[in-house]
């Protein structure tokens, strides 16, 4: 891997800039609850692709519609320290190339070299980097690292999307809404649901990642599974054969329910032992009213099915599937009201820290999901076509599971699962088992 270059890139405007004073938007109740990390994600084109120049051109147009990631985060006047500033300081643009062609390292295993393929998330102020990396078979990789404080899988789609249509020389649309002060408490606020120990807690264990770190990550490894589409209908039916009602289990809801099964048994957690899933819940389609999709923030709060390692196991698939199902449907729209009233009435004055947790490298005996099953991560077009490999970096979080669509574009979806070493043979052996 050779770097070619570095640089900061700003937007650019069309028309009347924006005023010279850097303003600032303050971070909402859902923005502060997420992770305060970088995530990465990798895309792969195969030739014709567009010169750099195009793709840094219209990143800049793209940049002066969503004004938040060329920003910084920071404190306001008040001493608030959950702000964006709006002040136009840029993004990280990095040109890279190597020396080989990508049939070279393809398949992209989810491994360590995945992340040579975008900039360090260590240490970074900008809120947006972007990496372009060419191969000598005209093929480029674009890795993509976005602050999660910033905006949520939806929102960085979206603008993914926008910025491939900048780059063809299109018209942004949709246009993203970014008003942040639409989620004001209740007069009087309602606090229907527990959201201690949920989205917040009193305290945090303090752990020393840095002394274990090594040791914990070393043992990890992420393993990539294919799910057919046949294998798909199968692990539906099977579900909905016993569950007792007309209803049909989703998708997303058999196939979670099978991998919550299949990774307990691999762990070979004792019979007593708990096990809870953390499920990310889209809030735009929830709260009443409607918040739009081209909601420019975060947006999500997330369900917590448990249950005991024997149960799961000894049930059947529809047990697991109907215990995800109905923990997901309680994340509606009195949760989301409940929420917002408990984080602006009741956080800071108990002094609550956010339970999402980007620092901890084993879930064990837990696990998390990360659906991106319905992001247009595909629609990412930057002129030459949409990508044929979309995945995320490595992320070797034991038990943090990413689902994406596979890029056979036939309904067939790809899980990345970090798990321990000592564990993988186990489930490489059920994954696939419909038993």
């Amino acid at each position: 891997m050779k770097q070619e270059s570095s640089r900061v890139v700003k937007p650019i405007y069309e028309g009347t800039p924006p005023p010279s004073t850097p303003s600032y938007i303050p971070l909402s109740v859902f923005d502060k609850v997420t992770y305060d990390d970088h995530m990465a994600v990798i895309y792969a084109y195969r030739p014709p692709t567009p010169p750099n120049a195009a793709l840094e051109l219209g990143l800049r147009k793209a940049l002066a519609v969503y004004r938040e990631w060329a920003g910084r985060l920071g404190k306001n006047d008040d001493g608030d320290p959950a702000v964006i500033f709006l002040n136009d300081k840029g993004v990280r643009f990095v040109e890279a190339s190597v020396d080989c062609t990508l049939d070279r390292v393809m398949p992209l295993k989810p491994s360590t070299s995945l992340l040579a393929l975008h900039p360090s998330m260590k240490g970074v102020v900008e809120l947006l980097q972007v990496q372009i990396t060419r191969f000598t078979c005209g093929s480029m990789v674009v890795g993509f690292t976005a602050n999660h404080l910033v905006a949520d899988g939806q929102a960085t789609s979206n603008f993914l999307v926008a910025w491939g249509q900048a780059c063809r020389g299109l018209e942004i649309d949709p246009i993203p809404f970014h008003d942040r002060d639409i989620f004001s408490p209740r007069d009087p606020p309602r606090f229907e649901f527990q959201h201690r120990g949920a989205e917040f807690m009193t305290n945090k264990i303090k752990k020393d990642y840095a002394s274990v770190d090594n040791i914990i990550r070393g043992d990890i490894v992420v393993h990539k599974v294919h799910f057919s589409s046949e294998f798909l209908t199968k692990l539906k039916a099977k579900a909905s054969a016993k569950n007792g009602t007309t209803k049909s289990y989703s998708t997303f809801e058999t196939l979670v329910a099978h991998l919550w099964r299949a990774v307990t048994k691999a762990r070979s957690l004792g019979g007593f032992e708990t096990t809870t899933l953390r499920i990310s819940v889209n809030g735009r389609t929830r709260l009443n009213p409607r918040v739009p999709m081209e909601y420019f923030g975060n947006l999500v709060l997330w369900a917590f099915p448990s249950a005991t390692a024997k149960d799961l196991i000894h049930e059947p698939l529809s047990y697991a599937a109907k215990l995800i199902h109905d923990a997901v449907s309680k994340v509606n729209n009195n949760y989301f009201k409940s929420f917002i009233d408990f984080a602006n009435c009741k956080a800071e004055e108990e002094a609550l820290i956010p339970t999402a947790d980007a620092n901890k490298s084993i879930l064990f005996p837990n696990l998390e999901v990360h659906s991106w099953l319905r992001f247009p991560f595909y629609d990412v077009n930057f002129g030459g076509g949409c990508p044929y490999i979309f995945m995320p970096s490595y992320f070797p979080i034991e038990g943090c599971m990413f689902l994406l669509p596979s890029f056979f574009g036939d309904g067939s979806i790809d899980a990345f699962i970090p798990l321990f070493q000592e564990n993988l043979a186990s489930f490489k052996q059920i994954c696939y088992s419909l038993d």
